[in-house]
């Protein structure tokens, strides 16, 4: 195992009109072989135009759209320049997770391959989530299919290296991903994406904010399987909680406990 540290970023503070004020998880992983980034939040050309952003999404996520907040400034203030980051892992591409690509032109981008499919030939309601101004400049792509390994009984992973893993947990998008990174001490983080809003589902019990709950029903391509991947998280936290630490995108708390703010 190589260097591997990891820094939690915030690269999209939200304020939903029904439901508690969330982030964009994103992390900076340094390595020996250059930095990763797992999604990017949003990005400097979403701040520059903001109208291409869809209005029902300023309406009711109500996105603060700060400039310090991008993932190209954090890197930035943490000594890094642009073309330090040689790669990109993204959960999924909703937008307000793709949104930095165009900061990192050099970067791969490496995404799972019904996701691709999905941004390249969405469905009418797919559309209505996917931004192609966000790829305009066209990303050097590196598409992961489903070759059928296991981790912690998860199938079908893809190892992007010893440390950085895509994990298929489809339901919130056609092809989203969990991405799990191995730290230094060993210990595994998985960003979890989208596959679930509210920390304290994949607690023992679980419960989720209402509001929460029913925005998850509404965005997903497929909830039955959006819920199994849940279930399924939340027995990885019960049975695996000292080897594994699963978050997600959104949940501020989660951010903050993880990132030293709690």
């Amino acid at each position: 195992m190589g260097r591997v540290r990891v820094h939690h970023l915030n690269c999209a503070t939200m304020r939903p009109r029904l439901s508690p004020t969330m982030v964009a998880h994103v992390l900076l992983v340094e390595r020996d072989e250059g930095l990763l980034l797992v999604d990017t939040g949003f990005g400097t050309g979403d701040l520059a135009d903001p109208k291409r952003l869809p209005g029902p999404f300023h309406f009711l996520v109500r996105p603060a759209l700060d400039p310090g907040e991008t993932a190209l400034a954090q890197v930035k203030a943490l000594g890094f320049s642009a073309d330090d980051v040689t790669d990109i892992a993204l959960t999924h591409m909703d937008l307000d997770h793709a949104g930095g690509l165009g900061d990192f032109p050099a970067a791969r981008v490496h995404i799972h391959q019904p996701e691709h499919d999905a941004m390249t030939h969405p469905t009418m309601r797919e559309k209505q989530r996917y931004i192609p101004a966000q790829w305009a400049h066209g990303p050097q792509w590196v598409q992961h299919a489903e070759p059928g390994d296991d981790w912690f009984g998860f199938p079908s992973v893809t190892a992007l290296s010893d440390d950085v893993l895509i994990i298929p947990l489809l339901g919130h998008t056609r092809g989203h991903a969990g991405v799990a990174v191995r730290d230094d001490s060993g210990h595994w983080l998985l960003h979890a994406g989208d596959a679930f809003f509210d920390g304290n589902q994949v607690q023992t019990p679980p419960s989720c904010n209402r509001s929460l709950a029913g925005f998850q029903v509404v965005m997903a391509v497929s909830n039955k399987l959006r819920r199994d991947n849940t279930e399924r998280l939340r027995e990885l936290v019960a049975g695996h909680g000292d080897e594994v630490t699963v978050f997600c995108a959104h949940d501020k708390a989660q951010y903050d406990a993880l990132a030293g703010r709690g």
